[in-house]
């Protein structure tokens, strides 16, 4: 109610800022949008910024690509920081280099940009109409690395508009309203919804939870959600989460939480992080719920092994392979191996010390595990756990990672721990049974293991 109330109220608002600044319903189908940008950036009291704000926006939403492109131009070329304001700033903080002139000088070089976007944010629906507008400039970035410079400065206003405060936290449940349902359904990224029923499935019974992150001004719109299993074990395999005729057992007597998926819902706010709040504190709810709960644990897609696998087989020297290994992995060439119980057997021990390579020796330029749900799960403090063979055989399991998923524990008493060394130095927390994997277990340069069993 208080939303759709504030709402309305920016609404009325709008509409009466047209009428203050004579302009007319149509406007956003004739308006300039960057001559609009710089009205509204030259300010003109609450009622007409409002109104202006809605006219950028509308104006955008209703030019074609090109026009909308042209746009995305002028923020990165026309709305940067006032150049002649820094050079007397900076020559102000020379001259005395105080702390008044060094906010000054902090003030003179924000891009314009910023605050037309903190302006444009007042409009109804502005929050929305600003991610949507990232999105589109994200599909730029490749031809067009001269729009980073806006992109920076969305991902630097985002962080500020999503922070933890603002998020609430909701479970989602059978009983939640179709609209929200249905998106559930269009954004999962992980395993495929297939229908109504499959998320029944995934909803309804007692073993099974899901939750989601929400913000006051995307009211219906998760911006994260997570599914969780209610389970006696740390699973090694999906197909059993996920079948629909399985037996259910009482929240109360599992002992183990299971997040086998976690899909991020809005393109426009990557790289804006939400994953690691959500993680802690639905385990912080589930704990409160069900005290029962000891482990809590991921079932972990794995999407660039099978890409960096193939790299590895194609090299002439790989330092994770050997010809050995080489030619045992030519098995996976062969359509269905994995329905081959022999041909399985061979390839299990060469794939799994491949996979605890990839984990724990590949590395980016920068350091970080080359696997990115690696990077984001042990960033947020996990432990390596376990690695599980054939733990996803759908295609899209068998295609990314020949089938291969993994186990991430969260052990609450070494999370912060485990955060730091990952993000001080790159460590991999990892399991004594993971580290085991590896054909030589002395450490590389290319990474510190750290025994935690």
């Amino acid at each position: 109610m208080p939303t759709s109330f504030f709402n309305d109220l920016l609404q009325t608002l709008t509409d009466r800022g047209r009428a203050i600044l004579g302009l007319p319903r149509d406007v956003v189908a004739r308006g300039n949008v960057v001559e609009l940008g710089e009205h509204l950036l030259s300010g003109r009291g609450e009622a007409s910024g409002v109104a202006l704000a809605r006219a950028v926006l509308d104006s955008y939403a209703a030019a074609p690509l090109a026009g909308r492109l042209s746009f995305l131009t002028a923020l990165a070329e026309r709305f940067g920081a006032d150049r002649s304001l820094v050079e007397k700033a900076i020559e102000a903080y020379r001259k005395e280099p105080s702390e008044a002139n060094l906010h000054a000088l902090h003030t003179a070089a924000e891009a314009r940009r910023q605050e037309l976007m903190r302006r444009l944010n007042l409009a109804p629906g502005g929050t929305a109409a600003l991610v949507r507008m990232r999105e589109e400039l994200l599909a730029h970035l490749s031809a067009r690395p001269d729009l980073r410079i806006v992109d920076e400065d969305f991902v630097h206003l985002f962080s500020s508009w999503f922070n933890r405060g603002f998020l609430v936290l909701k479970p989602i449940d059978w009983t939640t309203p179709a609209n929200i349902l249905e998106k559930i359904i269009r954004y999962e990224a992980v395993h495929e919804i297939r229908d109504w029923d499959d998320l029944r499935g995934r909803l309804e019974p007692p073993d099974r939870r899901c939750f989601a992150f929400f913000h006051p001004q995307l009211v219906d719109e998760p911006l994260i959600f997570v599914e969780v299993a209610l389970t006696g074990e740390i699973p090694g395999a999906i197909a059993p989460l996920l079948a629909r005729k399985r037996t259910p057992i009482a929240a109360r007597e599992a002992t183990t939480a299971v997040f086998y998926s976690i899909s991020n819902t809005q393109k426009g706010l990557a790289g804006v992080s939400f994953g690691n709040f959500l993680i802690k504190q639905v385990v912080e709810d589930l704990k409160r719920e069900l005290p029962n709960l000891k482990t809590f644990v991921t079932l972990s897609p794995v999407p660039g092994f099978a890409a960096w696998l193939k790299r590895e087989r194609q090299a002439e020297a790989s330092d994770a392979l050997d010809a050995d290994a080489k030619a045992t992995l030519r098995l996976l060439d062969e359509p269905g191996w994995h329905e081959d119980a022999e041909k399985a057997e061979r390839l299990r021990k060469v794939l799994m010390a491949a996979a605890a390579w990839y984990f724990l020796k590949a590395k980016t330029p920068k350091g970080r595990p080359v696997d990115p749900v690696a990077r984001f799960h042990l960033g947020n403090g996990a432990r390596l756990e376990r690695l599980d063979f054939l733990g996803d055989t759908s295609p899209k399991g068998l295609e990314q990672a020949h089938g291969l998923m993994v186990n991430y524990l969260y052990a609450l008493e070494d999370i912060e721990k485990n955060h730091e060394a990952f993000a001080a130095a790159g460590e991999v927390i990892a399991s004594s049974a993971v580290r085991k994997l590896l054909k030589n277990n002395a450490p590389s340069r290319a990474v510190t293991l750290i025994p935690t069993d």
